[in-house]
């Protein structure tokens, strides 16, 4: 089994982020008063007081554009919370935002979805086993060049794993 690591969103698209997000508005910050919400810069849950920024985010489209990929109609947008301010990124160990539904969705080099894989409510031991299957199976198929990791409730982006 290969070990795989989550990838948040790249730093320079969080600086890009941080002045307009991908549907072209500016970032709005403010405190997060309770906490708990999913941060895609440094892939853990915001602590009460921190302040964060809901932004649109195209992950697809970012990679397509590095990737020369055309996801054509695949391509999509969406919310994600990043912290307003730069930080020290992620824990690259573990897989982030156990203990919820999830869905692993695979694309192909193109940026066409070939797939995906339903990872159950599980926690800590049991969801990095989890998710390790699900990567596994994406990846035994030579057509997929990554994954993303998705909330099943609001089909909201969390991270994404690439081949190794």
């Amino acid at each position: 089994m290969t070990t795989y690591t989550a990838r948040p969103i790249d730093p320079a698209a969080l600086k890009d982020l941080r002045t307009a997000d991908d549907a072209d508005r500016p970032m709005v910050p403010f405190a997060d008063e309770e906490g708990g919400a999913p941060l895609r810069c440094c892939l853990r849950r915001s602590e009460p007081g921190e302040r964060i920024a809901l932004v649109s985010y195209a992950p697809l489209r970012r990679w397509a554009a590095a990737t020369g990929a055309d996801p054509g109609a695949y391509d999509e947008q969406g919310p994600v919370f990043i912290h307003a301010d730069d930080c020290p990124g992620p824990d690259p160990h573990g897989h982030p935002f156990p203990g919820a539904h999830r869905t692993v969705r695979h694309y192909s080099a193109e940026g066409h979805i070939l797939g995906g894989r339903l990872v159950e409510n599980v926690e800590n031991a049991e969801s990095s086993a989890a998710f390790d299957d699900a990567f596994d199976e994406a990846f035994a198929d030579p057509q997929v060049a990554l994954v993303h990791v998705r909330a099943v409730e609001y089909g909201c982006f969390l991270y994404e794993v690439r081949r190794a």
